[in-house]
């Protein structure tokens, strides 16, 4: 991500000043709890989709930063609700909200993030960029209550799991490309290329997700963890369309009633690789990768453009 640090450098430094004065409160708690968020703050690469894309098509301005700062409340809020829903004590190796305060004020501060995201775009009147982010709003949360239905017999194809991903992962990212579109121009024609680039970076950022669970890096969460949350994603679900009756009936038993088991995940691991399901989404993430790149391509070529490159493939070939 570094061209994407040199190209927007000074304006990620002038969005986290916008972002920090965005989420204040006169309640002290609160106050410190966004304190804390903001310190513990990820890579930012929503934030920096949005300002990319505001840049690749015009000057970045005040509604650039206002989306920048929208995207970041309304994601780290579903972050915030994510961990209650989860019950995870951590988040990118640091505690959670509701680790240290608990559910009820976990919950509370999300909602106080999605307000403050819903304020800051209705009292500068970005009704466009606010429609934009709202619809990626609920699109997540179908996704996940998608998810959550689609769980309970763990016997769903691969135009669900695209489904659930597209909702509750890459509307966020199509999002924050259209958002930043929509802060320079009108142009809706380009607004909507752009939405349909952020859809499939994020489509394969997923993906990529899913593939670690069947890796033996350490990128924060554990080997396994997805099987263990009875949850299906690519590589599990193509297997299970290649294996015999039998062997899908064991894997699908071990994952409802055997997913705290080391030894009855790892089988399920090592069923997956055996039977190409990793090789298998890892050429479905490279498709999407390589949509994005050709709407990315159709636009003049320029050093942010090549910023935004770096960026989608930064999504396919992180070790974390």
């Amino acid at each position: 991500m570094e061209l994407a640090k040199k190209v927007i450098g000074a304006e990620l430094d002038l969005f986290e000043k916008h972002f920090k004065e965005a989420v204040k409160s006169r309640v002290s708690l609160l106050d410190r709890i966004m304190q804390y968020i903001v310190k513990r703050k990820g890579k930012q690469m929503r934030p920096m989709f949005v300002l990319l894309s505001a840049k690749l098509h015009g000057e970045i301005n005040e509604a650039s930063y206002r989306a920048a700062s929208l995207v970041e409340l309304l994601h780290t809020a579903t972050l915030v609700h994510d961990d209650v829903v989860d019950d995870a004590l951590e988040r990118r190796g640091l505690f959670s909200i509701n680790a240290l305060w608990k559910n009820k004020i976990a919950v509370l501060v999300g909602d106080y993030l999605l307000s403050k995201g819903l304020l800051l775009s209705l009292e500068n009147k970005d009704f466009t960029i606010l429609t934009i982010l709202s619809t990626a709003v609920k699109k997540m949360s179908e996704g996940e209550l998608l998810q959550i239905e689609k769980t309970r017999n763990l016997n769903f194809d691969e135009s669900i799991y695209y489904e659930i991903i597209n909702g509750k992962t890459a509307s966020l990212l199509a999002s924050s490309c259209a958002a930043g579109a929509s802060s320079v121009t009108q142009n809706e024609n380009v607004i909507q290329q752009m939405r349909e680039f952020g859809e499939n970076v994020g489509m394969a950022f997923q993906i990529k997700d899913d593939l670690f669970d069947y890796g033996e890096a350490a990128i924060g969460k554990p080997t396994g963890n997805d099987i263990k949350e009875k949850k299906l994603t690519l590589p599990l679900i193509h297997i299970l369309q290649k294996v015999s009756p039998s062997l899908k009936k064991e894997i699908i038993y071990i994952v409802k009633n055997n997913n705290n088991d080391k030894d009855k995940v790892k089988f399920v691991i090592d069923h997956v690789v055996q039977y190409g399901g990793i090789d298998y989404a890892t050429n479905k993430m490279f498709e999407y990768r390589d949509k994005a790149l050709l709407l990315l391509h159709q636009f003049p070529a320029s050093e942010t453009r090549d910023a935004l490159e770096e960026l989608v493939r930064y999504t396919t070939d992180r070790k974390f």
